[in-house]
């Protein structure tokens, strides 16, 4: 399953770089220095500027992320859903910002 994994590069979450982001719908990893990501989260139709606003209030409340990627997609749903997966079948849990998804009946991923 080539091109399932969010493998763009990794940015400084700095305000600056999160004020930079276009107002788009999509998905987000956020990440700790060392590249583990520690939240997969979602822009989506409620998020009044999209990634802008969803990142701006991962900055806000902190909770160790120093680093993040994003991608922009109208189907940011199932990618959410998809990039959980593909975390949980690399690690065998999901990532510890994301402990209230547990409850979410996820499928199962065989990422090559």
């Amino acid at each position: 399953m080539a091109g399932v994994r969010l493998d763009k590069p990794w940015r400084a979450l700095t305000a600056a770089n999160v004020a930079g982001l276009a107002g788009e719908l999509g998905v987000y990893q956020l990440a700790d220095g060392e590249g583990t990501v520690i939240r997969i989260g979602y822009a989506g139709g409620r998020s009044l500027f999209g990634l802008r606003s969803e990142l701006q209030a991962a900055l806000a409340a902190g909770g160790g992320a120093s680093q993040f990627r994003t991608e922009v997609t109208a189907g940011y749903m199932s990618r959410y859903d998809e990039l959980l997966m593909v975390h949980v079948a690399d690690f065998g849990s999901l990532p510890e910002g994301n402990a209230d998804d547990a409850r979410r009946r996820l499928g199962r991923l065989t990422p090559g």
